[in-house]
């Protein structure tokens, strides 16, 4: 589904304040009538006055005026699919999210600084496919390879260390992992960037970038974190994580691992920092790779489905127009729903 003119769809940011001003201003006029006497007197005094009815009318007028800024909007529906060729290429993302990366020596902590990274560089997509792989001491796929960035940015919102229960740091596991999560496609640019601390505590990371090598599947490395280190913070805590021993744990970034790994996997290796640096190194990086055709499903036609919005929204305003704000005289004699309100 989409809209037309989705710009209409803005106008909905009015109805809660309709809403507001209605609530405020039914209560000045109970205050008022409080003020002229006791209010079930009152009512005995205005039996023609309905206590329900405006607010039925009232809310039955704004759901149709809601429906008819959905009408301008122009809801529409696909009703063919096509297959897209376009040029592009294929990254998966891996990253890490183990508890080290929670160290604030990059601001505002490593995962963070890793989250926004990765946000910026799905702007910078187009035509591409991009997955995204959280790791620590497993790996599994957040997000399988596609071309919905709106949904990876929403999936990439939604990651925390509390994504794997077991800890560690297993970066042969989430290269070997993002080799098979690439679509079979020929002569695409595929590659897999790691975002990493780099404190690898399983082997097998060099054996599996040099793989993917093989493949024709580019790794890159970007090794975040200061090389003077720095606490992890403790969860539910204004103290730092400590060893068996009592002392803090101080976690510092392997650079040379990274750089080895980056290496064998025919990449780059790139420093992330507290400045944009390495946002536009890695851009850079992604550019060298071949764009070839990528072929892609979607929509090409899409219907109108206003006219079944508008109906609602008609229907509704006729129920406005026939019901009466105060009591008919036939409600007055016969109450059909016994409480003659």
């Amino acid at each position: 589904m989409r809209f037309a003119t989705p710009e209409y769809l803005y106008l909905l940011l009015l109805m809660p304040l309709l809403v507001a001003v209605y609530i405020y201003s039914n209560y000045r006029r109970r205050k008022q009538l409080k003020e002229y006497g006791d209010v079930e007197l009152l009512k005995e005094l205005m039996p023609d006055v309905s206590q329900y009815r405006p607010t039925v009318k009232f809310w039955l007028a704004t759901v149709a005026v809601a429906l008819l800024v959905v009408v301008l909007a122009r809801p529409q529906f696909g009703s063919k699919m096509e297959s897209v060729t376009r040029q592009g290429i294929e990254t998966v993302i891996a990253l890490d999210i183990s508890n080290s990366m929670l160290a604030e020596d990059i601001a505002p902590n490593r995962l963070e600084k890793s989250k926004k990274m990765i946000s910026k560089l799905i702007d910078k997509f187009e035509n591409d496919k991009v997955g995204l792989i959280v790791f620590a001491g497993d790996a599994f796929v957040q997000l399988p390879i596609t071309n919905d960035f709106i949904s990876a940015k929403m999936f990439l919102e939604t990651i925390s260390p509390s994504l794997i229960s077991r800890q560690g740091t297993d970066i042969g596991a989430a290269i070997n992992l993002a080799m098979k999560s690439f679509t079979p496609e020929k002569e695409v640019g595929k590659a897999v960037i790691v975002i990493t601390d780099g404190e690898n505590h399983e082997g097998g990371a060099e054996e599996a970038a040099k793989a993917a090598a093989e493949k024709g599947i580019s790794v890159y490395i970007m090794g975040v974190g200061s090389l003077e280190g720095a606490p992890i913070p403790a969860e539910a805590s204004n103290d730092y994580r400590r060893d068996k021993d009592g002392n803090v744990i101080v976690t510092k970034l392997n650079e040379e691992m990274g750089q080895n790994i980056a290496k064998a996997g025919n990449g780059a290796y790139i420093r992330v920092d507290n400045t944009n640096n390495a946002q536009r190194l890695l851009e850079k990086e992604i550019d060298k790779l071949a764009k070839a055709d990528v072929t892609t499903e979607v929509y090409k036609d899409y219907d109108e489905q206003f006219q079944f919005v508008a109906w609602i929204a008609l229907i509704l305003l006729v129920l406005d127009i026939l019901i009466l704000p105060g009591k008919s005289r036939f409600t007055r004699n016969f109450n059909l729903f016994g409480d003659n309100k």
